[in-house]
């Protein structure tokens, strides 16, 4: 974790203003919806949350601890954002929609991390060390995604929505799924495509599928065994459910 004095260093290199003035500049980069300055005061609660978290961090680090944590829960009431004051956060860090976010005391968020909705950047110890993540530079955490534990993510790594990651996360790399698994390496794309993510479930069940019949046609060769009966009967239950989902999706 970085110590007061590193952080005292940081800060003499970037006056508190300028870094707020700094972030507030950021949602221009990273979210095309924004078009007026206006709205960076009534609609951008993740701006507001880190700009509050840098203040209560400067407190936190100069002693007034009971202070910082009256300034985040006033914080947290207003952007629905949980980022523990004792937190480090670097520049440019940018929380889109930050309904949901929660980032524990001991985690360590490097320059230019995008971070999505409901994310949790949690510890899975009571220990009093480090417990929480570190999330390196360049790195992009979709919406509702967990990273758990005293663990890294590495510089320029995605990821997934939803997926829970509870292991270090090679540079470069993307990792999807719950728990979260490297499906890239050596990937430098800086933006996270949710479009081009597998689908690992669906990836799976179809290994099922083609086991189970792989399996049949064994035991139809071997023992004679004639299962046509069953098969058309599944068949119709299965056409049954697409026609139902189909429904609901109609309605």
């Amino acid at each position: 974790m970085m110590s007061e004095k590193q952080t005292e260093i940081n800060e003499d290199k970037l006056s508190l203003w300028a870094q707020i003035k700094e972030d507030f500049s950021v949602p221009k980069l990273n979210d095309p919806a924004l078009d007026s300055n206006v709205e960076l005061f009534f609609n951008y609660p993740g701006v507001w949350a880190i700009v509050n978290h840098r203040i209560a961090n400067r407190l936190y680090n100069r002693g007034w601890k009971r202070l910082s944590r009256v300034l985040v829960g006033f914080s947290s009431l207003f952007t629905k954002t949980d980022i523990h004051p004792a937190a480090t956060i670097g520049r440019r860090v940018f929380i889109d929609h930050a309904i949901g976010v929660v980032i524990g005391a001991t985690t360590i968020i490097e320059d230019d991390v995008l971070i999505y909705q409901g994310v949790t950047l949690g510890g899975v110890s009571l220990d009093k060390g480090k417990r929480h993540p570190t999330i390196k530079s360049n790195v992009v955490v979709g919406s509702g995604a967990k990273v758990l534990g005293n663990i890294t993510i590495g510089k320029n790594s995605k990821i997934g929505a939803n997926s829970v990651v509870v292991c270090d996360v090679p540079k470069n790399s993307t990792a999807v799924g719950v728990p979260a698994k490297i499906i890239k390496r050596d990937d430098r794309h800086t933006k996270l495509g949710h479009n081009n993510l597998p689908d690992i479930n669906k990836e799976m069940f179809k290994y099922l599928i083609e086991r189970i019949h792989i399996l049949e046609v064994a035991l139809k060769e071997e023992d004679g065994i004639d299962v046509s009966s069953k098969d058309k009967t599944l068949e119709e239950e299965y056409t049954k459910f697409i026609d139902a989902m189909n429904s609901i999706k109609k309605n």
